[in-house]
């Protein structure tokens, strides 16, 4: 862990900004957070690095702090990031730099295949429907509530072996399509799918490659994905409590068999859930 303590000199007086990072070196698709205490006069806005621009939240569980995620993208480069930390202070605008060292996540590749039709689909209904489902998806994953649903930490959506870790590159047929943007868990059609934490659930749809899904609102820009599915238990819009049942894997979608795909995006960006899921238990959620 590393602390940092910055000086910042003002015409009322000297401000010591605290925080921590809870890791300075992380590796594309992974995740980081940094923590603030409240000071007296201080307002804390956002930290921004690059095109990405993450929001400071008050502490799920602790009110005497305050707290920003950075994901990294999986396409982001090895590079020193220079941070960007905004804040006010007595009402003056300030900003202060931080770096981050990003870091070769070494993600390694496997092959699949499926039926030609999932990996190139030459329908134009099928494209359309492809793109609007996306297009439903990423406004979905832009919403950003600053409310926090959750009051304790996460927890995996089942108990099963894991079959493909997150970050792989995918080769469909022989053909590059990008990478596992997931963690696949071993799961018999109709094995029961529960909920990592608290929150709504803002969309229940059948999609073309992602098969039946559910995505949860967790607040503050944080959403966990559960695809693959083959009967629902839960309705858009509803509160769902953490291990509450969402429904059943299946085989639905592009899939080369049953499984549950599990997923989590943070402010649109696709992150390593398990990695996540570590950093917020140990770093974030740990009970006071």
């Amino acid at each position: 862990m590393k602390f940092f303590v910055l000086f910042v000199f003002l015409v009322q007086g000297l401000l010591a900004l605290e925080y921590d990072v809870a890791d300075v070196s992380v590796a594309n698709g992974k995740t980081t957070v940094i923590t603030f205490a409240k000071e007296k006069g201080v307002s804390y806005d956002k930290v921004t690095h690059g095109e990405g621009s993450y929001k400071i939240f008050e502490h799920p569980l602790d009110k005497t702090k305050m707290y920003a995620l950075l994901p990294m993208s999986y396409y982001q480069t090895p590079s020193n990031e220079k941070l960007q930390i905004h804040y006010k202070q007595n009402g003056m605008n300030e900003t202060q730099e931080v770096t981050l060292k990003v870091k070769d996540g070494n993600y390694a590749k496997e092959q699949i295949q499926v039926s030609n039709e999932k990996v190139n689909p030459t329908s134009k209904a099928v494209k359309d429907r492809i793109s609007k489902e996306y297009n439903a998806a990423m406004k979905v994953y832009g919403t950003v509530h600053n409310e926090s649903y959750i009051s304790s930490a996460f927890i995996a959506p089942l108990e099963s072996k894991i079959t493909s870790d997150f970050g792989k590159a995918r080769v469909y047929n022989d053909s590059l399509k990008g990478y596992h943007s997931g963690t696949d868990y071993r799961a018999d059609v109709g094995t029961p799918i529960i909920a990592s934490n608290d929150g709504v659930v803002a969309l229940v749809e059948k999609r073309f490659y992602s098969g039946g899904t559910v995505l949860v609102d967790h607040g503050q820009g944080i959403y966990t994905c559960y695809f693959h599915m083959s009967k629902f238990n839960v309705k858009k819009g509803q509160k769902v409590k953490k291990a509450q049942l969402l429904g059943l894997s299946g085989a639905s979608g592009r899939v080369t068999g049953p499984h549950l795909h599990f997923a989590v995006r943070i402010n649109k960006v696709q992150v390593d859930p398990l990695q996540f899921i570590e950093l917020m238990n140990n770093k974030l959620l740990k009970e006071i």
